[in-house]
């Protein structure tokens, strides 16, 4: 699975950052790649917290673009 770099911790602290401009990027700490361009799936907040939300993002360049659910 991957996650977002600056671990926030909830979705709408995700979209508040893409929405200022932040350069939030994917990032995945296992063997999993994640995309660099399209759409990926990303959780949070980093291990070793519960997960407690998903969302669905388009990415450009390794750099969350857009939060789409």
């Amino acid at each position: 699975m991957a996650y977002a770099t600056g671990n926030p911790k909830t979705k709408k602290m995700l979209r508040a950052w893409v929405a200022e401009g932040r350069n939030v990027e994917t990032f995945s700490p296992g063997p999993f790649p994640v995309r660099e361009n399209g759409e990926d799936t990303i959780e949070g907040p980093h291990y070793p917290e519960p997960h407690r939300w998903y969302a669905r993002v388009k990415v450009e360049g390794g750099r969350i673009v857009k939060v789409l659910s």
